[in-house]
C-alpha cells in the first residue's frame, strides 16, 4: 500500500502503518442526554477493544432531501454538546463544517473539521477549515474520481496545512445509489493522506424515500471488512441506539448494540493484512 504521513488526532495517531482510527457516533445530535448516552456506551467499546476512537456528531444536516426535515440543533448548541462529550469521555471530537463562517467558532473545541462529500471541491470552505489549523477530514464527493482529490489536499497545503484525512464514502452511480471502487483507498493514499472508509454513507441510496434517503445497512459490514482488507487507514461508522427512530439517515446507521461485532472483525482482518 502507499506510503501516507501520520496525522495526530488528540491522543491518536492515524495513517503510517498505526492502528485504525474509528470515527463513531450518530448522525446529527438530537439533544445533549441522548448524545451523552451514545458516548457513554462508545467510551464502553473503546476501552474493552483498547481502540482508538473519535466521537462524530453534527450540529447541522445542511443537505437533507427535504427544507422540513431536522437538521439539528445548530452550531452554537452542538460545540457545547461535542465540549461536553470530549470532558466527560476523553473523546477527540468531529463534526461537519458547511460555511466559513462555522470554522473558526467550531474549533475552538472540534478536533477534526468535517467536509461534507458534497462539498469537498469548495475553495472557500476548504481554506477557512485548513486555516484554523485543526485536522480537516474531507469526504470525497460522489462526483469525484479519487485521484482528483490531490487538489483538495494542495488547496489545504496552500494554506499551511497538512493534517488532513481523506475519506472514501461511494460514488454515483446512475440514480439513487452508490457504489465503492476499493481501488480509491490506494489511490488516495498516493496524495499521502490516511484514507478512512465511510461504511454507513456508503450505503445511501439517495432521495429513495421521495423526501428522505434511504439505505442498507446490512450492506455496512460487507464494505467495512472490505475497506480494512484494502488497506485503509481508518473507518467512519455512524451508529444509534435506535435508526429506525433516528431523524436523519437512519436506513443506514448501525444499532449501537451490534456495533462490536463489526468492530472486532475489523481488527481481526487488519490483524490479517499486518501479518502478510
Amino acid at each position: 500500500m502507499p506510503a501516507t504521513r501520520t496525522v495526530t488526532v488528540g491522543p491518536h495517531t492515524v495513517g503510517g502503518g498505526k492502528p485504525l482510527l474509528f470515527i463513531l457516533g450518530p448522525c446529527v445530535i438530537e439533544s445533549l442526554d441522548h448524545t451523552l448516552r451514545i458516548a457513554e456506551t462508545l467510551r464502553k467499546y473503546a476501552d474493552e477493544l483498547k481502540i482508538s476512537v473519535v466521537f462524530k456528531a453534527s450540529f447541522d444536516k445542511a443537505n437533507r432531501s427535504s427544507g422540513k426535515s431536522f437538521r439539528g440543533v445548530g452550531l452554537e448548541a452542538g460545540v457545547r454538546v461535542l465540549e461536553t462529550v470530549k470532558k466527560t469521555f476523553g473523546f477527540p471530537v468531529t463534526t461537519d463544517v458547511h460555511e466559513v463562517g462555522h470554522c473558526a467558532p467550531a474549533a475552538e473545541v472540534i478536533d477534526v473539521l468535517q467536509i461534507p462529500a458534497f462539498l469537498a471541491r469548495q475553495t472557500d470552505l476548504l481554506e477557512a477549515a485548513g486555516k484554523t489549523g485543526r485536522v480537516v477530514n474531507v469526504k470525497k464527493g460522489q462526483f469525484m474520481a479519487p485521484w482528483d482529490m490531490k487538489n483538495v489536499v494542495n488547496k489545504l497545503a496552500e494554506v499551511g496545512n497538512t493534517n488532513v484525512l481523506l475519506t472514501e464514502r461511494g460514488t454515483t452511480f446512475g440514480y439513487g445509489l452508490l457504489v465503492n471502487d476499493m481501488r480509491s483507498i490506494p489511490w488516495m493514499q498516493e496524495t499521502a493522506a490516511p484514507v478512512i472508509f465511510d461504511g454507513t454513507h456508503s450505503v445511501q441510496t439517495p432521495g429513495a424515500l421521495g423526501d428522505r434517503t434511504g439505505g442498507d445497512r446490512k450492506m455496512v459490514p460487507t464494505l467495512a471488512k472490505a475497506a480494512v482488507a484494502a488497506g485503509c487507514d481508518g473507518l467512519f461508522l455512524e451508529t444509534h441506539p435506535d435508526p429506525d427512530r433516528s431523524p436523519s439517515d437512519g436506513p443506514n446507521m448501525i444499532p449501537l448494540a451490534e456495533l462490536p461485532t463489526l468492530l472486532k472483525a475489523c481488527l481481526r482482518i487488519r490483524a490479517a493484512v499486518e501479518s502478510l
